[in-house]
């Protein structure tokens, strides 16, 4: 299975981040699925479709987005993106702002060179080309844990990291150094949550400040001691506060907006 689709109600798209996959999202879609008509995807090169080989740019993995919500005839939706999966959230609400109703930015930023990070993309990328993907995906997964490999999602997480091959890990921080919306921001209509872990490695506080400043409708909540996977660490926190946004007056209102003028 690479695409889940379950529940009803608006619908909610959720995009996964690098070195990941759809069941990243197992402690949101229950909760979620209550209120929203939710589909969570892989993709390409990433868990159910690990046998392909990962596309190389943010622009490529929006489109691949679209077209299959295009298949499976949802034209209207909230979309959730963590991580890389947040800049692909972003492209898709710049490329289609139409479409998009709620978005919700988790764990990310407009600059995908990640100034900050850990070690830098260029060094991950030389790592993997030279030693191969797991000592350099287990360094980064380890990262997006408070508690590191003691977390106990930890081992789920790498072993979804080590299905990537290694040209798929190599194009996923491509397609990351590659792209920026930083200047672009102001093209996003959607009403926006910009969530942040305070503790985030990978993402430094100037990232998310540049989202929640940069588009118009946006608002900030950082959650404190949680790092990367906040979702993963802190559940109930973040579920709480992603719910409460989409059901907020502002966003339901946009949603009438939009169902009108289409």
């Amino acid at each position: 299975m690479n695409c889940l689709r379950v529940g009803s109600g608006p619908t909610l798209v959720l995009v996964h981040g690098f070195l990941s996959g759809l069941a990243y999202w197992e402690k949101q879609i229950e909760l979620f699925s209550s209120s929203f008509d939710v589909v969570a995807m892989d993709l390409p090169g990433y868990n159910g479709k690990a046998d392909e080989v990962g596309l190389d740019s943010v622009e490529g993995f929006a489109r691949y987005v679209l077209n299959r919500l295009d298949a499976m005839g949802i034209e209207k939706f909230h979309l959730m993106g963590h991580s890389m999966g947040g800049m692909i959230a972003q492209e898709v609400a710049i490329m289609a702002p139409e479409r998009v109703v709620g978005l919700v930015l988790y764990a990310t930023g407009p600059v995908g060179s990640l100034p900050g990070r850990f070690e830098s993309i260029e060094q991950s990328i030389e790592r993997a080309q030279t030693q191969g993907t797991q000592q350099v995906a287990y360094d980064t997964v380890r990262t997006w844990f408070s508690d590191g490999e003691d977390d106990p999602e930890f081992k789920e997480g790498i072993e979804l990291a080590n299905m990537v091959q290694t040209q798929t890990y190599v194009n996923g921080l491509l397609a990351m150094a590659g792209w920026r919306a930083l200047e672009r921001l102001d093209q996003i209509e959607a009403k926006t949550l910009v969530l942040w872990p305070d503790s985030d490695r990978s993402y430094l506080w100037p990232q998310p400040e540049s989202l929640w400043q940069g588009i118009a409708d946006a608002n900030l909540a950082v959650v404190p001691q949680a790092a990367h996977n906040t979702h993963l660490e802190k559940t109930h926190i973040f579920n709480m506060l992603v719910v409460d946004f989409l059901k907020s007056e502002k966003v339901k209102l946009r949603h009438k907006a939009l169902v009108k003028a289409f």
